[in-house]
């Protein structure tokens, strides 16, 4: 499949078209993704697939830039994947759109291949290793500060889990980031409500969420993160909103989504399904 931002940038494809695209790419990723899990049925396929829509949205819109041919490129956008364990999503995406070859998709986890059931930054398109969850905003604060510090006109894009908010350095990321004024950070939180072993809400309650990061003074929307138009009608919006203050989208999801059995399943993090489960999700979906 050919890469979406060269029909962006190339052929000045109008809104609507683009809106379409995505929504045929998001339905191809989420499906690769679930042929990857029945490859390596050790990845944390529940996780992967809360996130589709907005990693599709971030690759696919043309508002992140990259350039595959040159992932290190002072020119490139930044992408912190803070949720590692859960971005087997990204595989596929980055693929399709040119940082290695489609081929490699098929040899997830066989020891001569790229792609382990946890991303490593061996793999061309992830910017660090984060550490355990709850680093990656860290990382990414520092990023940020150093581009305004150099005066580089280039952005810090961040995917998170809710969960990694459970922990502190997350919250001392965020009082940074604003205390910094770093309006070229942006945030995306996988809101789906579930952490490993439990509901969110049982383990530590982080509602209401969007006043928490707004007390901090950060710019905070909350959205249906499976929506694609809005995904990227939001950040769209708040790319164009450089007022001082750090970004931050809380998209809320559906851990697992896709698949009925786990949706509601509180323990849907560690479980796998089976060769033939997958053969039939599908083939349901064709």
């Amino acid at each position: 499949m050919a890469s979406m931002a060269k029909y962006v940038n190339d052929f000045k494809m109008s809104r609507m078209d683009l809106l379409i695209k995505m929504k045929e790419k998001a339905e191809w990723v989420w499906k690769e993704t679930l042929f990857l899990h029945g490859l390596a049925p050790e990845t944390r396929l529940a996780s992967s697939l809360s996130d589709v829509e907005i990693l599709t949205v971030l690759f696919y819109s043309g508002l992140m830039h990259y350039n595959p041919k040159l992932p290190f490129s002072d020119k490139r956008d930044r992408l912190i994947i803070s949720k590692g364990h859960g971005s087997i999503s990204m595989y596929p995406i980055l693929a399709d759109v040119g940082f290695f070859g489609l081929d490699e998709l098929a040899k997830i986890s066989q020891s001569d291949s790229l792609l382990g059931v946890i991303p490593d930054t061996l793999i061309p398109g992830y910017e660090t290793i984060n550490g355990s969850l709850g680093h990656g905003l860290g990382v990414a604060c520092g990023m940020a500060l150093a581009l305004k510090r150099k005066g580089i006109d280039r952005r810090v894009f961040v995917l998170c889990g809710d969960g990694e908010l459970n922990s502190g350095a997350m919250w001392e990321a965020i009082m940074l980031a604003s205390f910094h004024c770093l309006d070229n950070l942006f945030v995306i939180v996988d809101n789906n409500k579930m952490s490993m072993l439990g509901y969110q809400k049982d383990i530590l309650g982080l509602e209401p969420l969007e006043e928490k990061f707004s007390a901090f003074k950060w710019n905070s929307d909350v959205i249906n993160g499976h929506n694609i138009e809005k995904i990227y009608e939001t950040l769209n919006g708040l790319l164009n909103q450089r007022n001082g203050r750090p970004s931050v989208i809380i998209a809320d999801t559906i851990k697992a989504r896709g698949i009925l059995q786990w949706e509601n399943d509180e323990l849907c993090h560690i479980r796998s399904l089976k060769a033939e489960e997958v053969k039939r999700l599908l083939k349901e979906k064709k």
